[in-house]
């Protein structure tokens, strides 16, 4: 009897035993995945925007027609400060400058224009001079004029 509950014991644990065992699974669970990436989606959305710089440019208008004043030049060279209006040139100073320059502007208007261009080898504290006492003398619109060698 013993025996026999023993083989009986064994048999019914072997029965049972197959309708526990693991076996191995070979797909593959995609959740997390698809979770970690819509995160990513929405940070990526959210950050985008704070990554753009905007520079408030002052365009003119593309209506075509030319302005009725010529413009003016302030030239810096290794030479010293030039003013061109209206196609002549002559030397001036950085004290004279805001003086010389509301001289060749003639009227004055509500907004002058005025471009500068600096020579390559001149010293980029003493362009940056020549921008701010112009800046000081209340010449807000001021144009950096460059231009291609060769």
């Amino acid at each position: 009897m013993g025996l026999s509950m023993a083989r009986a014991g064994a048999k019914g644990a072997g029965r049972l035993a197959g309708r526990f065992d693991l076996k191995q699974n070979a797909d593959i669970n995609v959740t997390p995945f698809v979770d970690v990436m819509l995160v990513l989606l929405i940070v990526m959305m959210v950050t985008a925007p704070l990554a753009t710089v905007a520079v408030k440019l002052d365009m003119p208008p593309a209506d075509g027609h030319a302005s009725a004043n010529p413009p003016t030049f302030v030239s810096v060279t290794e030479h010293g400060l030039f003013l061109t209006s209206g196609g002549a040139a002559r030397q001036t100073s950085l004290g004279a400058l805001p003086a010389d320059l509301g001289r060749a502007l003639g009227a004055p208007s509500a907004h002058p224009r005025v471009m500068i261009r600096a020579d390559r080898h001149v010293a980029y504290g003493q362009f940056m001079a020549v921008v701010n006492d112009l800046k000081a003398a209340g010449y807000d619109r001021i144009g950096l004029i460059s231009e291609e060698v060769g």
